[in-house]
């Protein structure tokens, strides 16, 4: 996993906090929206005030290339099954693909807290989820040399080699059982809710 590929769960917990930082915050709300339009980085470029002429930092030597990775291609049926459960207890898929645009806010925040405790639920009862670090968010460690950088990465001004010291800013999580049901042969996962027909 990098950072231009995040795994399945790392992509679940993405959409679900931009989601939630949608609903909440106007600001982030336009700065997706520059985003998805292309025009983010361009805006940013506009804005940014002419460098200042100091000297560049130093970098440490580039470390030895590493050989590829191996891809392995993903079922895609583990996450079908996901997003059934979340429609199924939370009427997620629903929400989603709801046009919000004539809702009130408080509208939107009274749908938004069911489906909230619903996906909540489902992640519960489906999977045990844990931070991959333990202290509290601002706490300071020290990374030793060798640290695992799949479960930890780096942001801010990364110059050198480790050790590096620097503040959490996010503890991160990880997946430590999943318990998904086992599903029939003859089941289509792509069917994630089977229309509904009221005689």
């Amino acid at each position: 996993m990098n950072d231009s590929t995040p795994s399945f769960l790392g992509r679940i917990s993405l959409a679900v906090s931009t989601f939630f930082g949608i609903l909440g915050d106007g600001e982030f709300a336009a700065g997706v929206l520059r985003l998805r339009k292309g025009t983010a980085g361009s805006a940013a470029a506009a804005s940014a005030a002419p460098p200042a002429a100091t000297p560049a930092p130093v970098a440490a030597p580039a470390p030895a290339p590493q050989p590829a990775p191996t891809l392995k291609e993903a079922s895609p049926d583990a996450a079908l099954q996901l997003l059934g459960l979340l429609q199924r207890d939370a009427r997620f898929i629903d929400f989603v693909e709801e046009d919000i645009k004539g809702y009130s806010d408080a509208d939107i925040g009274a749908a938004a807290r069911l489906v909230h405790a619903g996906c909540r639920a489902t992640l519960r009862e489906h999977f045990t989820i844990r931070p991959v670090r333990d202290e509290a968010e601002g706490s300071r460690v020290t990374l030793a040399e060798g640290f695992d950088a799949t479960s930890i990465r780096l942001t801010g001004n990364v110059v050198g080699k480790a050790p590096f010291n620097g503040s959490i800013s996010h503890r991160g999580w990880r997946v430590d059982e999943v318990r998904l049901p086992k599903l029939a042969g003859s089941h289509n996962a792509k069917v994630i809710a089977p229309a509904e027909v009221e005689l």
